[in-house]
């Protein structure tokens, strides 16, 4: 059986209430005893002397995808989590808008951290999104990943 690639792509920020709604979903998963979330936020960083107002994210979404559906696969291979989601942005996020929820579930807290931190840095090394910086003067730059 083939298992399906979800799209976990949204265009623009990621809204509080979709966060929200997210975890009070899970309230009827008694098992779950702890929640582990990460929030990326746009930063408003100072490059030579210009503030970023926002960042454009794109990618080429039917890869970038398929390696968050591996990612996936390989954090439950190695972590006993009972659920994890990931949401990430495209398009245009304004400064201190939310671009990346990653949201681990399992029975303990520990398990819920080490999956949450795993999950995050593979996201940041292996899947191709990628972000323009934009400024106030309508000028840009390509963001490094770090």
């Amino acid at each position: 059986m083939e298992t399906k690639i979800r799209n976990i792509f949204v265009q623009g920020a990621i809204a509080p209430k979709f966060i929200a709604d997210s975890i009070a979903k899970h309230q009827s998963k008694t098992q779950i005893g702890a929640h582990d979330i990460f929030l990326g936020q746009v930063r408003a960083d100072v490059i030579e002397g210009k503030t970023v107002s926002a960042i454009e994210y794109t990618a080429y979404e039917p890869m970038a995808n398929q390696k968050f559906h591996e990612i996936k696969e390989t954090t439950f291979s190695k972590f006993d989590i009972t659920c994890m989601h990931i949401y990430h942005s495209l398009g245009r996020v304004g400064a201190g808008e939310i671009c990346l929820f990653v949201f681990v579930s399992s029975l303990h807290r520990r398990t819920a951290f080490e999956a949450l931190e795993f999950v995050v840095e593979e996201i940041k090394a292996k899947v191709p999104v990628f972000g323009k910086e934009l400024f106030g003067d309508d000028s840009y730059q390509w963001k490094t990943n770090n």
